[in-house]
């Protein structure tokens, strides 16, 4: 099943949530369609041109935004009044504003744990859920991330420990999480390639170029994945497992990569446990990327399928 053909967004603009921040938003599809509303990951990845293909343009009517600190959104990279709980009130703000009166919440990575962040805020707004590489958000994935998955890409998790002194090395989360917000934007940088380096190499099954340098989306996912881990997701008080109940009438699809390194399976599967509407569509040749083929065809096909959810 391939990608519906590029399309412009049908409106676009932005929005301005307080705190001083200014979301960019964007529509394509059909102004009369189903809405849906698209979660990027990160945090801080920003929406692209190809997630915009993900939607059939005769029956969706799609919206994408880029999450605070993230893509056009203002100001770029900025970590204040920025929270799980704050992107939670931005999507309610945006929905208002767009006078959608249910969605479907679609989202992969770090946008699996907002979709559910959400639709456990405000069951009554979603009509399903389409999940892809779930992430929960608890310490254990993120010790998993900064410690473990690079125990399948050593020579990944060499470069992520060089680009430390070895002074540093104790407290990986701590240390990156100094330099990523350090007054010196060239330490900033550098701390920014390393980290983005260590996660592209562990996001696919099969390797993939990785592009030299550091580009603004990797230096803001960096940044945001730090300032989030650090703040243990602000989800500690409020674990997503927990609530699951408030949306167990809901129906969904999970996509899960079987060796998903990033976000292991089990989160995918323990999720799926406890939501007895869910389906869980467990990709076995493949890893976390959304693009890569496995992946990518069962995110269409459970968006087809999500056309009945009403």
């Amino acid at each position: 099943m391939p990608l519906f053909p590029p399309t412009p967004p049908r409106q676009n603009g932005l929005i301005d949530v307080g705190d001083g921040h200014r979301l960019y938003w964007e529509e394509v599809g059909r102004a009369c369609g189903a809405p849906a509303l698209f979660l990027h990951g990160g945090p801080g990845a920003g929406c692209s041109e190809r997630h915009r293909q993900l939607f059939d343009p005769d029956h969706y009517r799609a919206v994408l935004f880029d999450q605070r600190g993230a893509g056009r959104s203002q100001p770029f990279g900025e970590l204040s009044a920025n929270s799980t709980g704050h992107l939670v009130a931005d999507i309610e703000a945006l929905r208002v504003h767009l006078g959608v009166e249910r969605w479907l919440v679609v989202g992969g990575s770090w946008g699996s744990t907002l979709a559910l962040a959400y639709a456990e805020a405000h069951p009554e707004r979603v009509t399903g859920l389409i999940l892809r590489g779930v992430f929960l958000g608890r310490d254990s994935e993120v010790d998993w991330f900064m410690h473990k998955m690079g125990d399948f890409q050593p020579e990944a998790r060499a470069a992520f420990l060089a680009a430390l002194p070895e002074a540093e090395r104790g407290d990986l989360l701590a240390s990156y999480y100094a330099r990523l917000t350090d007054d010196d934007p060239d330490v900033r940088l550098a701390a920014a390639s390393a980290w983005a380096g260590y996660e592209d190499a562990c996001a696919t099954l099969l390797p993939s170029p990785t592009p030299g340098g550091v580009d603004s989306a990797a230096y803001a996912i960096a940044r945001l994945e730090a300032h989030y881990f650090v703040h243990r997701l602000f989800l500690a008080d409020a674990p997503l497992l927990d609530g699951v109940a408030r949306i167990a009438h809901l129906p969904g699809v999970i996509v899960q990569g079987r060796y998903d390194l990033v976000c292991p399976p089990v989160s995918a599967w323990e999720l799926a446990q406890r939501w007895p509407r869910a389906e869980l569509r467990m990709v076995d040749a493949a890893g976390h990327s959304l693009w890569e083929p496995g992946v990518l065809e069962a995110t269409l096909a459970a968006l087809d399928v999500a056309k009945g959810w009403g």
